[in-house]
This record gives structure tokens, sequence and C-alpha cells, in this order.
């Protein structure tokens, strides 16, 4: 009741406030609405942490999100772009600019660590929120309600739209609701990611281009009979090496990685299939593609030299981020309005465990307070990810909050085990208030959203069209399955 009160007191103070004013009544009244549903939200968060479902296998997760959004108001559209797990939320108040947020959900396979302090995998769970995204999804979905909120109240012009996107790690689900033309409307794009300090400069990332390698030969007893057999391994093996020295000649920036996903079953079983899972990034796109044919060809060269079949799927390609400074510039201030993330006893106890397995270089524990300062990076560093895609589509900015211990890497245990307590959602409450603040910005100030389309107009390339890095491939919703022969 208390909640309802303050909605109706704060419409009709704000309908006689100036702009400014307006927004700045308005950024309170978002920060409270969160605050006041900052347990409701936290439990979202960690049920999904406990899911910690895979990427397109995130039903659950999925599920839980757009019944929160329903349940606050907004219609949502499951399933878009073919994908069962994606959905469009939004909430309309006539005309006026579409502001859109993007939320994840996904787990990482190979990772699983308990809400504990030392090291504590567990053993029925071999998957994890390593990056965290359960708190992504969860802190977006906050931030899209609180804006309705103040829309309704405020009667504010214009669309709120979440977007929940499944499949960052790896599956690329925002490239197909990309070329499905979800976002084509909308005017802003905002996001946030998990990390362990609070910043929001503008920066750029890796583009990233990923395929799976199979490779078939010939089984045969390998003591009784190994003349008969043609081994896949060797295949993998001898494509591994080829591209371990192509290393040496392409451009420094480049990032080259694999596992081998499947070797075989037995030493005494010639494998007649094998498969190996290669990323290959880059800052530049076009390099991407270069490099990527060369890796092909060093996989066509491994199976004629030991005398197997090879193919390949690609299974995503990710652009570059093309960073907006207006628009960050408007984030980092209210982040710097939120503040950082302040620990009680219990969370400084917890965090100060943690930060003895994070080795020297591991700036303070009290750095979780601290806003970092506004800086501009044009070149991409050492991640990738599929918001890439939307930015070269929608003008974008985005954030990090520390959800996790100064120091923390991303897809490590220690990652997980903050992000599955308290120290986890309070960062993500630091999220959901600057995402939602960005927005009454952007809802107020038409010259923002201007100087935001006139810069990203700048960073396009005279006569570009969007051509995804993965080609015209169905979104590959079975691409975490087990690699294996009958698979």
């Amino acid at each position: 009741m208390r909640h309802k009160r303050f909605v109706l007191a704060l419409a009709a103070v704000t309908l006689a406030l100036p702009a400014g004013a307006h927004a700045q009544s308005g950024k309170a009244m978002v920060a409270d609405y969160i605050d006041t549903r900052a347990e409701d939200f936290g439990d979202v968060a960690q049920q999904i942490w406990d899911w910690a479902e895979l990427g397109y296998q995130e039903t659950n997760s999925s599920n839980l999100l757009q019944s929160t959004l329903r349940d606050g108001g907004f219609t949502v559209t499951p399933g878009v772009a073919g994908i069962p797990t994606a959905f469009v939320a939004e909430w309309k108040n006539g005309d006026g600019p579409i502001i859109g947020i993007l939320a994840e959900f996904d787990a990482l396979p190979g990772i699983t660590q308990d809400r504990a302090a030392q090291r504590a995998p567990i053993d029925d769970k071999p998957q994890g929120h390593a990056c965290g995204h359960h708190l992504f999804g969860a802190g977006s979905t906050a931030a899209a309600m609180a804006t309705k909120e103040w829309m309704q109240a405020s009667g504010q012009r214009g669309t709120i739209r979440l977007y929940g996107t499944p499949a960052e790690e790896g599956g690329a689900g925002k490239v197909y609701m990309v070329r499905a033309g979800l976002f084509d409307d909308v005017d802003v794009m905002l996001h946030w990611h998990p990390g362990s300090q609070n910043e929001a400069g503008a920066s750029s990332t890796l583009s990233n281009k990923s395929a799976k390698f199979r490779f078939r030969g010939v089984s045969a007893h390998a003591a009784g009979a190994p003349e008969r057999g043609r081994s896949a391994l060797d295949g993998v093996e001898a494509m591994n090496h080829m591209v371990n020295m192509m290393r040496e000649h392409v451009p420094m920036e480049t990032r080259i990685h694999y596992v081998i996903t499947y070797g075989g079953a037995a030493p005494n079983v010639v494998p007649d299939f094998a498969e190996v899972f290669y990323y290959v990034r880059n800052p530049d796109p076009a390099n991407v593609k270069s490099i990527f044919e060369r890796v092909a060809k060093a996989a066509q060269g491994a199976a004629l030299g030991t005398g197997v079949d090879v193919d390949y799927e690609v299974i995503h390609g990710l652009y570059n981020m093309l960073p907006n400074v207006a628009l960050q510039e408007a984030m980092h201030a209210n982040l710097e309005q939120v503040g950082g993330v302040l620990y009680d006893d219990d969370e400084w106890d917890f965090a100060e465990l943690i930060h003895e397995t994070l080795g020297p270089q591991a700036p303070p524990v009290e750095t979780a307070a601290d806003v970092q300062p506004f800086h501009v990076t044009e070149e991409g560093g050492g991640g990738s990810t599929d918001v890439a895609d939307v930015s070269w589509m929608v003008p974008t900015a985005g954030m990090s909050a520390a959800t996790w211990i100064p120091g923390t890497s991303a897809h490590s245990w220690q990652a997980i085990a903050a992000g599955g307590t308290s120290i986890g959602n309070k960062g993500m409450v630091v999220a959901a208030k600057t995402l939602a603040m960005t927005a009454i910005d952007l809802f107020t100030r038409p010259d923002l959203v201007a100087a935001a389309k006139a810069e990203h107009s700048e960073r396009i390339p005279e006569g570009w069209v969007y051509e995804p890095l993965l080609g015209d491939r169905d979104p590959p919703l079975d691409y975490r399955r087990p690699a294996g022969p009958g698979n």
C-alpha cells in the first residue's frame, strides 16, 4: 500500500515540475522502487543461479523472468527469432522514444561452485553462473520495471522494452534476434554486465567467430590391426599443431583458443570420430573472417595428411562493440550518482577470504565501493559479446557493477561464489538503478538521443550493410549437447 501511495503522490508532483526537476524526481523514484523490491529481485537472481541452465536450455530461467515482467504489467512475446527461450517484453504509453534493455540468463559449462569462500564444487552440477548472467537478467528486469513505474506515474510517453536474450556464452542469441529485425525500431539500447568493479567507460570488444570441426576416420583395434585404422583424433591433433604454428603469423591482437570436445573413448580403439571447438578473435571483423578461413584450411590439410575426413559447423560469429561516448557519459554520471557496493561485516569477511585466493595483483577489497574514472578505449579488450551486433544496429551503452570481489576474473569459481550471495545482489541493484536512471535521461532529453544517433551514424562506414559473421544458419539450439560419434 505504501508503494501505491508513493506512486500517486509522485505523479501529482511531477506533472508540475520543469524537465530537469522532473528527471531528478523520477530518478529518486526508480531508486526507491528498486530498493523497496531489492529482496524480490535478488530472489529471482538466486533462483536462476540455482538452476544454472546452459545456452538455449534456459527454460526455467526465461519463464521466471517472463512471469515477473507480466506480473509487472508488461506485454510479453515469447519464442522470438526461432529461439524458444528468447522473448520481448514491453510497456507502451503512446508515441515516444523506444528504449530497450538487454537481459541475459545463461550459465557456463565446465565450472561449478557452491556459495562458499573456498573452492567447493557441486558434484551433481557441472555448470554454473561464472559470468553472472543470473544477475544480468534479474537486474535488467528490475530496471525495466522501475522505469515503467515512473512512466506510468509521470505520464511519460514512449515505450520501455526488455529483450530476453539467451545463449550469450558462445551461442550468439542476440545475433539471431538482430537478424530477425527485432531491434529495428529501437532508439537506444542499454545493457550491463557483472564484474569486479563499477565502471561505465566507452570501450570496444573483440570480434569473434567459432566452429566445431568434426573429423571422421576408421576404427580398428589399436594393437591388433592398427594398419586398418585411420584416427580422427590424429586429424584433430594435426590441426591443432598447425594452428598453433599459425599464431606467429597473425595480427598480434588475435586470440585463438580451442578445446577438444571429443577425442575417443578407449586407448585401444582407434577413434573414428573426434571434435575440436575453436574460437577466433580480433578487433576487426574482417580480420576474423580471413583468419578463420586459414584455420579451416588447416583443418582440411590435417584431414588430408592423416587420411580422414573433416567438416565443420559455424556456431557463432560476433562483431566488435561500437562505443558511444555520448551515451556512456550519461550512464557514467548516473553511476556516480548511485555509487558503488558497500559491504556489511559478514560480506566483508567473505570478501577477504575470496580476496586471498586472487593473488597479489588484485585491488583492495574496499574498491568495490568506488566508481572508476570515465575512459574512452577504442580498441577491443580481451572479451567478446553478442551485444556488439546490437551496437552496430542501435546506439548502445553499457556498464559493469561490482557483483564480484575486486580482482575476480569472469568464468571463475570465485565469480560463481560471490554472485550467489548478497554481494552479487548488491552489485545488481547498483546496475539496475543506473540503467533505470539512464533510461529516464533518454526519455526526457531528446538532445541526448539525437547526439547518440549522430555519433552512431558517424561510426558506421559509408555503404555498410549488416552481414552476420555466422551466416544464414538457424540458431544452434543444441550447441551445448555433449559431443560424440552419435551426436
